[in-house]
This record gives C-alpha cells, structure tokens and sequence, in this order.
C-alpha cells in the first residue's frame, strides 16, 4: 500500500492552519533595518522582542484573498501566458514541432542522445545567467507532450525545463537577482568567483542530466514504471502518435510561426538582461507574441480571443494555488515570527570547524528556503547576518553566498513556492506524486552541496 498525500489545495490549507496555529506559539521578533542602495537590510545583532501578532481564524480565512492581491504579478503573468500559448497551440506549429523532433528523434541516434542533455543544458544556463525562475513555467506545455511523443512521461516533460531553470538558479554563476544581489550585501566584489560557481553549476547540471537519462532510459524498457503512467496514457490517446509517421513536415507558415516564438524568447531574454525587465514586460512580451503569431497563422481575430481566453481559463486553478502559496508568507509575516525563527537558527551556524560550519550555514538556508523563496528577498533578510557570521566562523563571505545559493536546491520540492504549485498544477501531476518521484534527485543534491561547501571552506576561497 503507498501512501497517498493529499492534493496540493489541501496541503496548502493545511500547512496555513499549522502556520496560524504557530503565531500563537512563537514569539514575535524583529530586526532592526536600515536602507542601503534603495533595499531593506537587516542590522546584525539588531533583533529584539516584538508584540506577538496571533493570527486567528479571520486572518487565517483572509490570508488567500491577501496572497492573491500580493502574488498579482506572477498570477497575471500565468494566465496571460497560458493565454498566448493557447493561441500558439491553435496555430498548430507546436505540434508540427512535436512531431518533427519525434521522427528526428526515432530516426538519429544523436537527436536521441541529445535531447535531454541538451534542452536541460539550454534551461539551467537561463537560470544561471538571466535568472530564469517564473519564465519556465510556460515550457511545461510545450514539453509533456513532447517528452509523451518521444516514449518518456510527463515527470520528465515537466523536469527539463522545470528542475532544468531550477539547478542553474541554485548555483548560478551570473544571476543578478540572487548571486548580485547576495554579493552586493555581503560586501565582495559583484560576480567575484565566477569559476568556481561555474564548476559548481557544470557539475549540479550534469547531475540533473545524468539523473534524467537514467530516468529515461528506464520509462522506455517499462513505461509502467513511471507513477503517472496512467495519466500519460490518457493524454497519448489525444497526441494521435500514430499521425507522427505520416507527418509530412513543417509548412512555411509553421515555421515563420515557431520563429515568431523564438524571436520572443530572445527579446525577453535580452530583456532581462540589459534592460531589467520583470514579469510586467515579459508577460506584454508574450501578449504581442499571441497577436502576432495569431496573424502569421491568418487566424480570425475571433479565433485569436477564444483561443487566448480558453489557455487563461485553463489556468485559473494555478493561480489559486500560487495565492494560496503566497498566504502561508503573509501569515508569518503578519504574525511576526519570521525573524524570530531566523535568529533561533543563526547561532546554529558556529562551529570549530570551518567545513562544518559552511555545510550547517547551507542546511540553515535550505530551512529558509521553505519559508522565504525569492532568491533576492532572501538574500536581502539573510545576508546582513550570515555575512558577519561567516567572518567568526572562519569562512569566507563568498562561501556564505555560495550556502546562500545552494539554499535554493530545495525549492523545485517545497509547497510554499508558487512557482512549484503553479508548474505541478499545470502539468497535473500531484504534489505527492512529484516530490517521492524528486527524492533520490534532491538527497543527491545535498551530497553535492555538501562537498562543494567543503573545497572553498578549506581554502578559504576569496
């Protein structure tokens, strides 16, 4: 008998209630603050007693309504999304995609061996350079059918551009908006020790690709081995693979579709790059792109709407998720217990020893994590203090940026990440379902991390 977790909308509720119930329990603490360059920072020693703020029963009943308002953004950016991918998949060029890199697929020994190396490569270098997180979210649909079409399951068409984006975020050598901004407040020079992070993110990618060809390699001699098995099978029957032998292959206004597709994933990328953008310019990115895509293909401007509204409504149970998400936050935030647990766990960094102290200042921020998962709002609460504790434990400041950013291999399991909730509930597959199928992945990243802590503790890595 396996045991069988609850769906992701119980699970949340259920983690909110546990939260509630802690405000009651827990103290009310605060760090003092001071700006600097226009962010928030907490002062070093600086934590106090403050009035415990209990959350009762109209907090913990308001607190979705409040994560829906304060996670607008990404959940405007999920339904404006699916909306222009739902144009784009009425245009039918994804499909023709499919079925072109499918036939490559059974017909090229290298097209086999390359795919999922290759695609994983392609994700884990936008999460390491551009920081490629929310972004990701949108492939999903793209890629279960894709990973269906080529006799793998839908695990894995979620895993390479999900768990893909993810590992590069994690041990990102280039990413402004965890490794610039951790650097920025620790007081080293920005993007310093951009070759060791780069072994690091080489070796955590090419453990995620090992890990997925294995898993691939398995699905295929016994596709009954893969927990969503029956799932894809139901979503095989709507793929028609049978048509992918009599596929004729692309027509020009496919392709012209499909460079439309990717000439907008290089607009958001250089986006992101040189001109900061977030979720607002991307998500209109993408709006252009369904328009433009849409008359590529002499789709009607009725066809165009429908088409649009359908992805959106598709996706309305993702963004209650992502609320729900969002309010387990709010709810220790507004009961103030979030600097009282991280005071609990900064001294539990100290040790005689300057690898141990590295690898408990890694496991301190994976707890974090869990609680705080923005890769810069993290950085701007953590830092101020890990910093200063990495100069007593005898660890260098990079080191602790280093922990610090291996914090966030967890995030790809935790249920307080919208984005987590918002991919799983848009391929279907249930939470319980993805984090067993994750575990062996994710102890394989703590072994890692914990080694790769041990080189720059011993050598005091500048």
């Amino acid at each position: 008998m396996t045991l069988k977790l609850p769906n992701t909308f119980v699970l949340l509720f259920g983690l909110l209630a546990l939260i509630a119930l802690a405000t009651w329990v827990v103290p009310g603490g605060q760090f003092d603050t001071e700006l600097v360059n226009g962010k928030k920072l907490i002062i070093a020693g600086s934590f106090h007693a403050a009035e415990s703020c209990p959350q009762g029963l109209a907090a913990f009943l308001t607190a979705p309504i409040k994560g829906f308002v304060e996670a607008g953004l990404i959940i405007g950016f999920v339904l404006i999304v699916g909306g222009a991918f739902a144009v784009l998949q009425k245009t039918e060029a994804i499909d023709a995609m499919i079925k072109a890199v499918a036939r490559a697929h059974s017909r090229s020994a290298l097209v086999r061996a390359a795919v999922i190396p290759g695609f994983v490569t392609l994700f884990s270098l936008g999460g390491a350079s551009f920081g490629m997180a929310e972004e990701a979210i949108p492939f999903v649909l793209i890629f279960i059918p894709l990973a269906l079409a080529l006799r793998l399951d839908s695990l894995t068409g979620v895993a390479i551009p999900f768990v893909g984006s993810q590992v590069g975020f994690a041990t990102a050598f280039l990413n402004p908006f965890n490794v610039g901004v951790a650097q920025g407040i620790a007081g080293v020079p920005l993007f310093s020790g951009i070759g060791y992070r780069a072994v690091c993110w080489a070796i955590a990618t090419g453990l995620t690709i090992a890990f997925l060809m294995w898993w691939a390699a398995r699905i295929r001699r016994d596709p009954t081995l893969s927990p969503s098995y029956a799932m894809d099978q139901e979503r095989r029957r709507t793929l028609d693979l049978a048509s992918f032998e009599q596929f004729a292959g692309m027509t020009g206004r496919q392709r012209l579709v499909l460079w439309a597709f990717v000439a907008t994933l290089a607009g958001m990328i250089v986006g992101v790059v040189k001109w900061g953008w977030y979720i607002e310019e991307i998500a209109a990115l993408f709006l252009v792109m369904a328009v433009a895509v849409g008359l590529i293909a002499r789709l009607s401007a009725d066809d165009i709407v429908a088409a649009f509204l359908q992805g959106a409504r598709d996706l309305v149970g993702t963004a209650l998720v992502i609320a729900l998400a969002k309010a387990t936050v709010i709810l220790m935030r507004d009961g103030q217990i979030i600097d009282t647990m991280l005071h609990a766990l900064a001294p539990l960094v100290g040790s005689d020893s300057p690898v141990f102290a590295a690898q408990k200042m890694f496991l301190i921020q994976s707890v974090i994590n869990f609680f705080i998962h923005s890769g810069t709002g993290q950085a701007a609460l953590t830092m101020p203090i890990m910093a200063p504790l990495a100069d007593l434990v005898g660890i260098t400041r990079q080191t602790a940026v280093l922990a610090f950013q291996f914090g966030e291999l967890t995030t790809a399991i935790i249920p307080t990440s919208g984005i987590t909730v918002g991919v799983l509930a848009l391929s279907g597959l249930p939470y319980g379902t993805w984090v067993r199928w994750m575990l062996p992945l994710q102890a394989a990243y703590l072994v890692m991390a914990l080694a790769l802590l041990a080189v720059p503790a011993l050598t005091q890595w500048p």
